[in-house]
C-alpha cells in the first residue's frame, strides 16, 4: 500500500476527510475509491458515498475478501446514518465473519457496533443486549470505543438505567477526547443531554409536572401504584400488567388514576374511554362490563368500587396511585419522537422501527406534512422526511454589510 493510501486513511480516522480527499481525489484504483467513498460520506454526500464504496468492492479482486468485507461494513454504516432499515444485515453479518475470520479484530467489532445500533433503533433491546455481550471492547480504538460506550448508553437508556448510561456516557466522552473527531465529541454531548431532558410527566392529584429519565426510575421503584401511559401498563414495583392490546381497558385505569383518590363519574369514563357524546343504557352496560373486566385486571394492585356518581380506584395498602405520561401527547406522537433525531428517514424506515404497515405511517406523514410538522425532500424511492428546519433567520448571505466608513 502506497504512502497517499495510508496518509488518506490516517486523515479520515482523525476525523479530517478533506485531507483524505486532497490525496486521492484523482485517483480511481480500488483502495483510493473506498477512500473516497467514506471521505465522501463524513462530508455528508452520502449517496456519492455509497456509489463510490460499491464501485471500490467491485475493483478489489477475489482474493482481497477482506477490503471488500470492509467495503460492505463502510456501506453498512452509510445505510444506517441514512436511516435505511432495510439494508440487507445478512450482508453485514458474513462480512464480520469475513473479517473475524482473516483476524481485522477492529473492523469486526465496528461491524458488530452497527448492527447492535441498528436493533436499538427499532427497538429490539433484548437482541441489541446479546450482542452487546458477544463484543470484546477492548481491542478497539478510542473513535471505536466511544460508539461502543454510545451502544452500551443506549441500551441503559432505554433500560431506565440511568447510572450505567451515566458511566457509559463518561467514558464515551473520555474516548471521544483522545479520538479528537470534534463530530463524535457532539455526538456524546447530545446524548448527554438526554439524561437531563424531560422523559416523562407525572400526573398526580389534579397536578402534573416533567420528570427527567432519573426521576422516572425512582419513581417506578418507588412502589408507588402507576399508571405507566408510555408503554401502556400498570406497574407497582417488579410487578406488571400490560393493558397496551386492551386500549379501552387502559383508558379507564387512567381517567380513575387522574381522578383519584376521588371517584371518576360516569359521563367522563364513557367519553374518554367510548368517545360517547350522548351516552344511553348500552353505553352504560358496556361501561360496566369493561369496568369488571379492568377490576380482574388490577386485582393484584388495587380494588374499584362503585360510587353514586361512578367509580373509583383504590390501591392495595398505603400506595400512591400516579400517571406517568409522554411529556408531550399529541396524534402521531411515536413518529415525531423518531424524527426528532435531526436525520431524514424513509416512510419504509419508520414502518420498521414503529413495527407498524408503511401505509399506515405514509397516512400519517401525510398528515403531519398538511400541518406543516414533518416535510418531505425527493421523489419516489428516494424521498426522506424529516423535521421541518427553524424558520426566521436570515442567511449569512443576506445579513447587511458593513456601514460604509466616513
Amino acid at each position: 500500500m502506497d504512502s497517499l493510501i495510508i496518509a488518506a486513511a490516517q486523515a479520515l480516522a482523525s476525523g479530517d476527510p478533506l485531507g483524505a480527499m486532497k490525496r486521492v481525489a484523482l485517483r480511481d484504483d480500488a483502495p483510493a475509491l473506498a477512500l473516497r467513498g467514506i471521505a465522501m460520506a463524513q462530508l455528508g454526500d452520502l449517496v456519492r458515498a455509497k456509489t463510490l464504496l460499491k464501485s471500490a468492492a467491485r475493483a478489489f479482486g477475489p482474493r482481497e475478501a477482506v477490503a471488500r468485507a470492509r467495503c460492505v461494513v463502510a456501506e453498512a454504516e452509510i445505510a444506517l446514518v441514512s436511516r435505511d432499515l432495510g439494508w440487507p444485515k445478512k450482508t453485514l453479518e458474513t462480512a464480520r465473519a469475513v473479517l473475524d475470520k482473516h483476524g481485522d479484530r477492529i473492523n469486526a467489532a465496528h461491524a458488530r457496533n452497527l448492527q447492535i445500533r441498528r436493533l436499538l433503533l427499532i427497538g429490539h433491546l433484548d437482541e441489541a443486549e446479546r450482542m452487546l455481550a458477544k463484543l470484546d471492547p477492548s481491542p478497539l480504538p478510542p473513535a471505536a470505543r466511544a460508539s461502543h460506550e454510545l451502544a452500551v448508553a443506549g441500551i441503559a437508556i432505554r433500560r431506565l438505567r440511568t447510572e450505567q448510561a451515566r458511566g457509559a456516557l463518561a467514558r464515551a466522552a473520555e474516548a471521544a477526547r483522545k479520538a479528537g473527531i470534534p463530530a463524535l465529541t457532539i455526538e456524546v454531548r447530545d446524548a448527554e443531554r438526554v439524561l437531563d431532558a424531560p422523559a416523562a410527566r407525572l400526573i398526580a392529584h389534579g397536578r402534573e409536572r416533567l420528570l427527567s429519565l432519573g426521576e422516572v426510575e425512582a419513581l417506578l421503584s418507588s412502589g408507588a401504584l402507576v399508571i405507566d401511559a408510555c408503554r401502556n401498563v400498570v406497574r407497582s414495583g417488579g410487578e406488571v400488567v400490560s393493558l397496551a392490546s386492551r386500549p379501552v381497558l387502559f383508558t379507564l385505569a387512567r381517567v380513575l388514576a387522574e381522578a383519584a383518590p376521588a371517584d371518576a363519574s360516569r359521563a367522563v369514563l364513557l367519553s374518554r374511554a367510548f368517545h360517547a357524546r350522548h351516552a344511553d343504557e348500552s353505553h352504560r352496560a358496556r361501561l360496566r362490563v369493561e369496568i369488571g373486566r379492568l377490576r380482574t385486571a388490577l386485582e393484584p394492585f388495587a380494588d374499584i368500587g362503585a360510587t353514586t356518581h361512578g367509580f373509583a380506584l383504590t390501591p392495595h395498602g398505603k400506595r400512591d396511585i400516579v400517571v406517568l405520561a409522554p411529556p408531550v401527547e399529541a396524534e402521531h406522537a411515536s413518529l415525531l419522537a423518531l424524527l426528532a433525531d435531526g436525520e431524514s428517514w424513509s416512510s419504509s424506515a419508520l414502518a420498521i422501527a414503529l413495527a407498524t404497515s408503511p401505509r399506515t405511517v405514509q397516512r400519517a406523514l401525510d398528515a403531519l406534512a398538511a400541518t406543516g410538522r414533518v416535510q418531505s425532500i425527493g421523489n419516489g424511492r428516494a424521498c426522506r422526511w424529516m423535521m421541518p428546519p427553524v424558520v426566521g433567520f436570515p442567511t449569512t448571505l443576506l445579513l447587511p454589510g458593513p456601514l460604509p466608513s466616513d
